[in-house]
């Protein structure tokens, strides 16, 4: 299980949280890991801006992660009033 809680130790394993809200089966707990998802990628995006290196391809796939989460959550939310 991936603690909630976003570290710097976690901060460059963004795709493990990722993983565990896209994979959660307990729908009662996708927001929560949609949330901790978004802590770590916006941590791991501001890491990279930091460091001012050519990272276009990890920019590239944390944009592409927080529009999943994005669609995701609008799913949740449509399924809800549905």
């Amino acid at each position: 299980m991936i603690d909630q809680n976003v570290s710097q130790s976690t901060v460059t394993n963004w795709k493990d949280f990722y993983t565990a809200a896209l994979f959660e089966v307990d729908e009662t707990r996708i927001p929560a890991r949609i949330a901790a998802a978004e802590k770590a990628i916006v941590a791991r995006a501001r890491e990279l801006f930091a460091a001012g290196a050519d990272t276009i391809e990890e920019d590239q796939a944390l944009d592409d992660a927080l529009y999943a989460l994005r669609a995701l959550q609008n799913c949740l939310a449509f399924r809800a009033a549905a």
